[in-house]
């Protein structure tokens, strides 16, 4: 529409503003504002990560300790991402960092807001991948809780949000093996995809579209999440699917 309006007004050199408006407002509305500069991806990566790191290492000693299963999940992660040895000391380094009783992340969180604070899903993928860190050993410290909803709140998610999450983390993580065939596997998909058995199908498939664009590749690429983490993002995704199927047959949809 920018490049027929743009020629119809001024020529070649208006279908070749209105093509560059265009894709702008593209962006913006796939991505959200802080991802219409397509040469911030790096920058918003590396901010991502580096965030990341800090609160693993903050979420790992809020208890008191840094469990070896702790630093298991966050050894785990780092494989994932195929971090080189330069890289690998620096991700160490940031969760040292983090887990240092006297180190705040107020000034973390705020670069971090002012860098992808805009973006249309980073905020929450951050949070998400923090809560499932946190429930790897399938509980939740109270400190650890407590410094999640913190952070939850540093992000700009009420707490209600802050609950919900934490509610569907839990129980996307059950279909994490394939599809469970216990009687509360039901019960779980609903929660995984943070609805319930009142709402209807078309409810329903809502709510499961969301969840599935929100960990789309391309979008979250886009908006300036790690390539490396896509493969990550793809195991969430594929966990919230096997709950949508679960419902999709109890109500042959």
């Amino acid at each position: 529409m920018g490049v027929v309006a743009g020629f119809y007004f001024f020529g070649l050199f208006g279908a070749l503003l209105g093509l560059f408006i265009g894709s702008i407002i593209d962006r913006a509305r796939a991505y959200g504002t802080g991802g219409m500069n397509p040469l911030q991806n790096a920058l918003r990566q590396s901010v991502f990560l580096e965030t990341m790191f800090i609160s693993m290492g903050k979420l790992a000693k809020a208890d008191g300790q840094v469990s070896q299963g702790e630093i298991a999940h966050a050894e785990l992660l780092m494989q994932k991402l195929g971090m080189t040895p330069e890289h690998r000391v620096q991700a160490i380094a940031l969760f040292k960092q983090g887990a240092d009783p006297a180190f705040a992340i107020e000034s973390t969180y705020a670069r971090f807001m002012s860098v992808c604070g805009r973006t249309r899903h980073l905020k929450q993928v951050l949070l998400v991948y923090l809560i499932a860190m946190a429930t790897a050993d399938g509980d939740i410290h109270p400190a650890e809780e407590g410094l999640l909803a913190d952070i939850a709140r540093r992000l700009g998610f009420d707490q209600t949000t802050f609950r919900q999450l934490i509610d569907m983390v839990l129980n996307q993580a059950h279909f994490a093996a394939g599809q469970p065939s216990t009687e509360a596997a039901l019960d779980d998909a609903y929660k995984a995809l943070g609805v319930t058995k009142d709402n209807t199908d078309q409810e329903i498939k809502r709510a499961y579209r969301k969840l599935i664009s929100q960990y789309h590749p391309d979008k979250l690429i886009g908006q300036g999440l790690p390539e490396d983490m896509i493969a990550l993002a793809s195991e969430k995704a594929k966990e919230i699917q096997l709950a949508h199927d679960l419902i999709e047959k109890s109500r042959n949809i």
